[in-house]
């Protein structure tokens, strides 16, 4: 009892002194003559300027500025773009091979115009990327990519970030299949998030790169499944970061990595096969076995780092070979000195080529 008056006590010196010094502080503030310092208020209340959004840039500019405020002239321009709004949803539910089942979240990132005086949703609505995070087949950290996503949704696409059901429970074929039924979803759901269902593409990297790049070879053709089948999973273009291709030719070129080991990615995403030892299996998750020149193929857009110590850069020589030799419409650009996903992807400038290439095709 005694300890407890004796902290209120205390307690209450220390309140004391805060008041004490708080009302030291406004009396010195009062004491300062600000009205001289600053323009003179209007003698009468002023009513408020109606400014729509649009009419903001005409809304009455001040000369006021005190001494030794600086005042920087040449800035009147944005250039983050749009802001993005951020929604988490499920995609589809899928039964695995245990009978258990396994929520598939999208993370969509939407521009936004509410509050954006120069921007405005285009008619039909924005177009849509389908992003897919690589993860060597494992399970991805989608947000780790957030800062794209956000970079990309500025630029006026809406950005449908999946997670696929990953190598350690479920083998190729399930990861395009779910990239797939990732494009329905976001057709289903084109008016809930203001976008175009005509103007649809593919972005990912690294086994991400690979599972775009299968998705947007084979559209509504097999591996496939009945999620959504109303809706058409064909798109228009294909953006491949670094994926692997040609899963037999990788142990052949210099990397970081053995690729056909059974524990290796490729190894796992095929069943836990060597992947030399299964080539049928090898050749059906490799997005080069899909191309045809009697099959269409949506535009491909392909980037590599020329040190990449993962994916070997001859898996995008031949992606790119190919479709050259079958009369495709096809854009590849080495990044001479990038490694895999950093020193040059991950950069203003990567962004800009892929959103140029897209101004032309989407």
């Amino acid at each position: 009892m005694t300890t407890d008056i004796a902290q209120n006590i205390a307690d209450d010196g220390a309140d004391a002194a805060e008041t004490a010094e708080t009302t030291e502080t406004v009396t010195a503030i009062g004491a300062i003559d600000i009205e001289s310092m600053v323009a003179a208020p209007s003698p009468t209340r002023l009513a408020p300027i109606p400014t729509p959004v649009e009419q903001t840039k005409f809304f009455p500019h001040t000369d006021e500025f005190p001494e030794g405020c600086q005042v920087i002239s040449d800035l009147d321009q944005d250039d983050f773009g749009y802001p993005v709004n951020i929604e988490q949803v499920t995609y589809v539910t899928r039964q695995l091979a245990d009978d258990s089942s396994v929520d598939l979240p999208m993370w969509v990132f939407t521009p936004g115009v509410d509050n954006m005086p120069e921007g405005a949703m285009p008619e039909g609505g924005w177009p849509v990327i389908a992003f897919v995070r690589g993860s060597a087949f494992h399970e991805q950290n989608v947000t780790d990519y957030s800062n794209y996503f956000v970079r990309i949704a500025e630029q006026g696409y809406v950005v449908a970030a999946l997670k696929y059901r990953h190598s350690d429970i479920a083998p190729f074929p399930a990861q395009m299949q779910d990239c797939k039924t990732a494009v329905r979803f976001m057709r289903k759901n084109a008016e809930r998030f203001h976008c175009n269902k005509d103007r649809i593409a593919l972005w990912g990297d690294s086994s991400g790169g690979h599972t775009v790049l299968m998705a947007g070879f084979t559209g509504n053709r097999a591996p496939d499944t009945d999620a959504y089948a109303e809706e058409s999973a064909e798109v228009n273009a294909i953006v491949d970061w670094h994926g692997p291709t040609d899963f037999a030719k990788m142990n052949f070129y210099p990397s970081s990595q053995n690729h056909s080991d059974p524990q290796c990615p490729e190894g796992v995403v095929i069943g836990g096969g060597d992947v030399l030892e299964h080539p049928d299996l090898s050749a059906q998750a490799s997005p080069m076995t899909y191309l045809s020149a009697d099959m269409p193929t949506p535009s491909t857009l392909i980037m590599h780092g020329g040190r990449d110590q993962l994916v070997p850069f001859n898996q995008s020589c031949r992606l790119y070979a190919t479709l050259k030799a079958l009369g495709k419409d096809v854009t590849f650009y080495k990044l001479d000195n990038a490694c895999h996903a950093c020193y040059g992807f991950r950069s203003a400038r990567a962004l800009r080529l892929v959103f140029d290439w897209l101004s032309d095709r989407l």
